[in-house]
């Protein structure tokens, strides 16, 4: 009975092993095939953006992608390449429409494009920790300044509401004024015009954005800045890769630590809107 027991003892650690041993090696062949592996092979970082999603990211006087999450790529590529790894980021302009299918498809490695982190995203998509939360903000025309005060104020027939197709302002609003006329374009940019010009009661869309706006448009237009949602915004990536995951997680813990992600916010959302504001 003693031998048999020692020989069983003997063979379940054998097993243990075995199948420990096993287990190690499926994690290093999952490990060499993380994206972080293969950007490090290729030499180059590939960020996908939509370039008009201000400050996050847009397009310069001299057609420069510059923005939030541009500078954030560039912290990231020297992060992974060291010094002048900036010059290693390739941003890759991509429609809203398509991005979550360009990145699963291998167009690029990352989106960081302000995407707020939804649960029907999420099922085709892993996200990071987020970066930065934000609401829906409304802009209205000053001719409304005191009669509109929050989204309720749109709810009823005749209002006529603006945002972008396939955003979550467009959501905000279809789900929270009903009975206003929903007009979606495909650039916030048309959406906010169509307020500024009096054609439209109010556009919905992101805080950053709104205020952006509001000082674009400071003669003819107001920010309400209440958000009117809870919205986390985070970078996608492709799913089943943990690896590459944990390494952005402690990159964002880096850079929030460091003082260098407040430096940026500084840069982008103070800043750049208190210049827009002055050259209007």
């Amino acid at each position: 009975m003693k031998k048999g027991l020692f020989f069983g003892l003997a063979a379940l650690i054998v097993a243990g092993i075995f199948l420990s041993a096993t287990a190690f090696a499926a994690d290093i062949e999952l490990a060499k095939k993380s994206t972080l592996e293969q950007i490090i092979k290729r030499g180059e970082l590939r960020v996908g953006m939509e370039a008009g999603y201000q400050p996050f990211e847009m397009q310069d006087e001299k057609g420069n992608i510059v923005g939030f999450d541009v500078d954030m790529a560039y912290e990231m590529g020297k992060a992974i390449f060291g010094k002048g790894g900036e010059k290693k980021v390739k941003l890759v302009n991509t429609a809203w429409d398509g991005i979550i299918p360009a990145l699963m498809t291998g167009k690029f490695d990352i989106i960081m494009s302000g995407m707020t982190l939804l649960q029907s995203r999420n099922l085709k998509v892993n996200f990071c920790e987020p970066y930065y939360y934000i609401g829906q903000c409304l802009l209205i025309n000053k001719k409304n300044a005191g009669k509109i005060k929050s989204i309720a104020d749109l709810n009823k027939k005749g209002m006529v509401i603006t945002s972008k197709l396939g955003v979550t302002g467009a959501f905000t609003a279809e789900k929270l004024a009903p009975k206003a006329t929903l007009r979606l374009f495909k650039t916030e940019a048309e959406g906010a015009l169509q307020v500024a010009n009096g054609l439209a009661d109010a556009f919905i869309y992101d805080e950053p954005q709104v205020r952006v706006f509001a000082a674009k448009y400071k003669d003819k237009t107001v920010g309400i800045f209440k958000p009117i949602t809870f919205e986390p915004l985070a970078w996608a990536i492709n799913k089943g890769d943990p690896d590459f995951m944990n390494w952005l997680n402690n990159f964002l813990r880096q850079v929030r630590g460091d003082g260098r992600w407040e430096q940026l916010k500084q840069k982008w959302f103070v800043d750049y809107i208190d210049e827009l504001a002055k050259k209007q």
